[in-house]
């Protein structure tokens, strides 16, 4: 019997890492996407490249492109990176937020879905230890996937319902260390990954901005050390 096929959109970093595992255990054959847009950390692809490799991916396509033509980002613009912030959530949209990116990769990831016979298209969103990005939130994944069955073969007339597209969230209602433990539970090295928005000339997190702070917070709620490296050190004290 054929296994399930899914597109998996795969940043490189811990969150997406953890979703590509979790579907490869749940016996997905896994398309991976990730994208190179002009990001400042542009690092995650070679992290992407190693866990799209180490999970054994049927293909790993990296796509370009530059979304430095609108920039609107620290990631994508030159912008200071906030450190040393609180990240608890709150109403203001970080400037780390690259306008309208999910949506753009989502929607690179239903062509790809559409190719290769893939029904599910798996994000690593999450609504509860997140930097506040409006795209994250579940009612764009829900009004996403509207379209998306809309806008595929599966809609027309005759088509299998079964063949609809469903975006596929595991992650949504998870606190980050919630995501560390299923992770790890799964085998995931997270020394392969990257979170960090402003990492050194080296790959080195800064440990300082959003990502890096929520990343380490959810190790230490976890129990458990950060294996990725740090500036000056392994892990920030």
């Amino acid at each position: 019997m054929d296994r399930k096929k899914a597109v998996i959109l795969l940043s490189g970093g811990l969150d997406s890492t953890t979703v590509l595992a979790l579907a490869t255990a749940n016996g997905y054959s896994v398309y991976a996407l990730s994208f190179s847009y002009g990001q400042r950390h542009a690092g995650e692809i070679g992290a992407a490249r190693k866990v799209a490799a180490r999970f054994g991916v049927v293909q790993h396509v990296v796509t370009e492109i530059d979304l430095r033509v609108f920039g609107g980002s620290a990631l994508t613009a030159d912008v200071a990176v906030p450190k040393d912030r609180s990240v608890e959530l709150s109403e203001d949209v970080p400037v780390t937020y690259v306008p309208a990116r999910n949506t753009i990769f989502l929607s690179f990831a239903l062509a790809f879905a559409e190719v290769v016979g893939a029904h599910e298209i798996f994000i690593g969103v999450n609504a509860l230890d997140y930097s506040g990005y409006p795209d994250c939130r579940p009612e764009f994944i829900g009004a996403f996937q509207k379209m998306a069955r809309l806008a595929t073969r599966a809609d027309t007339a005759g088509a299998d319902p079964v063949e609809q597209i469903t975006i596929m969230t595991p992650l949504m209602d998870m606190t980050k260390r919630e995501i560390i433990d299923l992770g790890m539970s799964l085998g995931v090295d997270y020394g392969m990954t990257t979170s960090c928005y402003d990492p050194s000339a080296d790959d080195e997190a800064c440990g300082r901005c959003d990502a890096c702070q929520l990343r380490l917070r959810g190790f230490h709620e976890a129990g458990s050390i950060d294996p990725a490296r740090y500036v000056g050190f392994g892990q920030p004290g």
